[in-house]
């Protein structure tokens, strides 16, 4: 519980942090003198909400009951899923039958590029240790 509000703590920040640099670089590059302050609530409570969801869901990867599998496809539906639910409602994703394609697309590209990028890292750092322990003998 402790490591879910740490990160839950972590994500709020972050994702508070997106939206206001988002805001600055909107005025600043943007050629935007003012901002509509519902559509900035708008999107500062999304990206709080994306920093919270993306912080707080890779605690799947710390259920040692489930195997990596099914870590993984709980993972990728639950960040899939609910942030297609909220890139509809704020208007991040247009709705139609091709824009859900598109998405659906980029989400597993991404994710698989990711997945993929965590899984070498940590095998790498994994065959350091045992090189380390090996050594100790």
């Amino acid at each position: 519980m402790k490591t879910f509000l740490f990160r839950s703590m972590i994500g709020i920040f972050f994702g508070g942090f997106i939206a206001a640099a988002a805001a600055i670089a909107l005025v600043s590059f943007g050629n935007q003198s003012t901002l509509d302050g519902q559509l900035f609530i708008k999107n500062a409570f999304g990206s709080i909400f994306c920093g919270w969801l993306f912080t707080v869901t890779p605690l799947y990867f710390e259920i040692r009951s489930l195997r990596l599998p099914m870590q993984t496809a709980m993972h990728f539906l639950t960040v899939t899923i609910v942030y297609f639910i909220l890139g509809l409602y704020i208007g991040w994703i247009p709705l139609g039958v091709t824009h859900f394609f598109i998405y659906l697309a980029i989400s597993v590209l991404i994710y698989a590029i990711m997945w993929v990028g965590f899984y070498l890292y940590f095998k790498n750092v994994s065959k350091k240790l045992n090189e380390d322990l090996e050594c100790i003998e």
